[in-house]
């Protein structure tokens, strides 16, 4: 490029035309022209007394008018438009200088442009150099200028020449214009003339960086690795502080495979990686949970004696942890540790956090001893963590400790330390230190964000508080809280829960107006809520209105109303369903098999309920312990024991092993069919070998020994639960009260209903109506009437069965008001 510079030095000299032409004419006319237009009068103008006006008198009038652009350029227009003279080359020179000295950057701009129409190919660097000490311009903003104009209009060659006039005259160049050269160097793909003027272009601009970053950006990964190649190739090695910001932009942008390809051409050719460059790929690949490759750069590292720091060990032990490898993140730990690198307080945190997250609190308390013993200082992170394992395992109590030592060290409590110790008081049912804690963080400036009010939405939804909640919910509305889904989500099942249906929809309806998108789960917390209250048309209407919208149900949508639809009988209904979802590309989940087995069993259609466990294997999914459970049901209801113990010793050989329910499901069928005999071995084996029994075991065999006359086994197996610590449920009671009844016991029958009410049970239809019809056998009828009344005040319907046994004693409209008179 530097041969051009003799051209441009001819250019210099031309300068000498513009002092002949002003020497050749008045200067008295110069003057008074420029006069004119200074003072914007053209009255001290008059054309007739001097000649006409020719090209050569207008460099010397703009001249004149240097000091003023604004009228320079008024006189540029005005000798084209009024007098129809064409601009020499020096005359766009001479404007363009007074503008740029003005930094009159756009008008300068059009002035280039008008000029690159007039003279495309004609070289005009050389009018610019000879007229700087005319106007007395600033190199660097002329030279920049029109490097950044002849870039603006894509003229390569022109903007290489300007490029290396600079250079050679030692003028600065900008960052914004040698940005635009080398975009339009990169765009017009002359990387050879970057490469031929590497060293000169870095004086002042990221080149390396600038240029692979520009094919990077344009997908063009493989043309910045060959550039790279071609540097190292011309021994232009680029730093090791770029390449690795390189790295870090592809990591970044998710183009793991490009980076690994550049860091093994860093490898290869330099330059060397390190400590960094390790640290930046290796995140990536834990990252992604691709660890077999972020330990071959680890052990490649050591093998180059590069030294794990802090930061690699951070990566790796993080990674491990988050793939569930928590025995080799132990190790690499202790091998951290033995090395002598000293972790911080975020690495033993972050495996804290691991631990609390998979419920193992032990090992993260055993984390936190041993950081303790490092002379790591917990920081409010650490805390935090742990009051949210203790809270998740039902330590509240040990968590508020916690706090303690938090405020004692003098640190000051995080969102997260209070929303994880107000969800352990709300899911220990401690509304009230709950909301105590949210008004002490309330005092203390913090603004509760949208998971604190979440939780406590949340505690009070779950203890029935609907009424309470949705207050709450509409304070925290009022005070600008930006709201989710979540907290929708847990107002409309709560809703649905309390059979309060339509408040549940107008939560829905709600969303819309919070600009709230519901999703998977709100819409599965509908579906389960109508289903329940079996209004299975409404589902199903939500359910087609989703499909219409686009929107994709998930396994748990698709179960519940198949579910819905067998527990309604409606097994055609529900097999739809079932094929609408396969259709649809939705693979079934075992859930989905376990309730057609159930329902095809409940049918009596044993053949399918066959073919469905059989195919659940073919399908690639496995049985699971419900599974085996149902079928052993299944079997049961249909009378069919031997099949049934057979599945069951299948069971046991195999790697899922029978539960406490598996083992209920055959005592209680043996109960119901009256053989107590292998009913209680099969509890035998209970207590001896595990599972404990729990409160359906017991029930089921007092049942069973009340429904045979042996009562007494009965109230032997009952005073054996209380000994074992297990807490009767209302069934117990209503077992035990029919059991009382039986054997002519009313007042204990009595003593033992009032026992559950006392224990917060609510009493069902089937508990009330044992005890009605005891009080009827005995005579009893106004205290029957009177335990009747009671129920219909507590909102329990009566059933077939109870009217029946009213009907039998005369209890019925006047009669049984009659009967209470007498």
């Amino acid at each position: 490029m530097n041969s051009s510079l003799p051209k441009l030095l001819q250019h210099v000299f031309s300068v000498y035309s513009f002092h002949c032409s002003y020497s050749s004419f008045s200067a008295a006319v110069v003057h008074q022209i420029a006069k004119a237009f200074h003072h914007n009068n053209f009255s001290l103008y008059n054309s007739s007394s001097f000649p006409k006006l020719q090209p050569a008198h207008l460099g010397p009038v703009i001249f004149q008018l240097r000091s003023n652009p604004t009228s320079a350029l008024r006189f540029f227009e005005w000798a084209e438009n009024s007098h129809g003279l064409r601009h020499p080359v020096q005359s766009f020179c001479g404007i363009a200088h007074v503008l740029l000295r003005h930094r009159m950057f756009d008008p300068a701009t059009l002035v280039f442009d008008r000029m690159v129409r007039q003279f495309r190919n004609l070289e005009v660097l050389g009018e610019f150099h000879g007229t700087f000490r005319i106007y007395g311009s600033n190199p660097s903003t002329v030279y920049s200028f029109l490097l950044h104009c002849y870039c603006r209009n894509g003229m390569a060659d022109r903007a290489i020449e300007t490029f290396a006039w600079m250079s050679e005259m030692g003028v600065l160049i900008s960052q914004c214009v040698a940005s635009k050269m080398l975009d339009l160097l990169i765009d017009s793909d002359r990387i050879d003339v970057i490469l031929e003027n590497y060293e000169e272009m870095c004086k002042g601009l990221g080149v390396y960086e600038f240029v692979f970053n520009s094919f990077l950006n344009k997908g063009e990964a493989e043309k910045g690795l060959n550039f790279h190649w071609a540097l190292v190739e011309r021994g232009l090695v680029p730093k090791v502080v770029d390449c690795n910001k390189i790295l870090k932009g592809l990591c970044m942008g998710n183009q793991i495979d490009i980076a690994s390809d550049f860091f093994d051409m860093m490898v290869s050719s330099g330059p060397r990686p390190n400590v960094v460059t390790f640290s930046t790929l290796i995140n990536a690949y834990c990252k992604k949970l691709i660890l077999d490759e972020a330990f071959n750069l680890y052990n490649l590292m050591i093998e180059k004696g590069i030294v794990p720091d802090l930061v690699i060990y951070s990566i790796l032990i993080n990674g491990l942890f988050r793939a569930g490898k928590f025995e080799e993140g132990n190790s690499l730990l202790s091998v951290a540790l033995a090395r002598g690198v000293k972790m911080d307080v975020v690495i033993f945190s972050s495996i804290m956090d691991a631990y609390v997250r998979v419920g193992d609190l032990g090992k993260a308390v055993e984390i936190y001893t041993r950081m303790l013993k490092e002379g790591i200082s917990p920081n409010v992170v650490t805390y935090s963590i742990l009051i949210n394992g203790l809270c998740q395992n039902c330590h509240v109590l040990e968590a508020c400790g916690v706090f303690g030592q938090i405020l004692k060290h003098g640190l000051e409590p995080s969102m997260l330390t209070y929303s994880s110790l107000i969800d352990g008081f709300c899911k220990s049912e401690n509304l009230r230190d709950g909301f105590g804690l949210y008004g002490i963080m309330l005092r203390e400036g913090h603004v509760p964000d949208v998971v604190v009010c979440s939780v406590l939405i949340n505690g009070l939804s779950r203890q029935g508080l609907m009424d309470e909640a949705l207050r709450f919910f509409f304070q925290a509305v009022k005070s600008g809280l930006t709201l989710n889904g979540y907290m929708f989500n847990t107002l409309i099942d709560g809703c649905f829960k309390l059979k309060r249906a339509r408040d549940g929809v107008k939560m829905y309806t709600l969303m819309g107006m919070f600009k709230v998108i519901p999703d998977v789960v709100t819409y599965t917390v509908l579906v389960r809520g109508l289903v329940e209250q079996g209004k299975l048309d409404e589902a199903l209407a939500l359910f087609f209105q989703l499909l219409k919208k686009g929107f994709s149900p998930d396994c748990i949508i698709y179960c519940t109303l198949i579910d819905g639809f067998c527990k309604k009988r409606d097994l055609a209904a529900g097999l739809q369903i079932f094929k609408l979802m396969r259709s649809n590309g939705m693979f079934p989940d075992i859930c989905i098999y376990n309730v057609l087995i159930n329902m095809f069993f409940k049918e009596g259609c044993l053949k399918n309920a066959l073919e469905l466990f059989r195919e659940i294997i073919k399908h690639g999914l496995e049985h699971d312990i419900v599974t085996y459970n149902t079928m052993i049901c299944g079997y049961c209801s249909l009378k069919m024991f031997s099949k049934a113990i057979k599945l069951f010793e299948v069971l046991k050989c195999g790697q899922i092993k029978p539960n406490a329910i598996t083992f209920t499901i055959l005592i209680d069928a043996y109960c119901k069919d009256v053989r107590m005999d292998e009913a209680m071995l099969i509890f035998s084996s209970m207590l001896e070998k595990g599972p404990e029994p729990n409160i359906l075991t017991y029930s089921s065999l007092i049942d069973g020994y009340f429904k045979t006359e042996y009562t007494e086994s009965g109230f032997v197996l009952y005073e054996k639960m209380l000994g074992d610590k297990i807490s009767p449920n209302i069934i117990s009671y209503s077992i035990l009260i029919d059991g009382l009844c039986k054997k002519g016991l009313i007042n204990e029958a009595s003593l033992a209903f009032q026992c559950a009410i006392g224990r917060q049970l609510l009493p069902d239809v089937i508990a009330y109506g044992i005890l009605i019809r005891g009080y009827c056998k005995v005579g009893r009828l106004a205290e029957a009437m009177m335990l009747y009344d009671r129920m219909l005040v507590n909102g329990i319907m009566p059933d077939d069965l109870l009217l029946k046994a009213l009907a039998e004693y005369g209890l019925q409209n006047g009669q049984a008001k009659n009967c209470v008179l007498k």
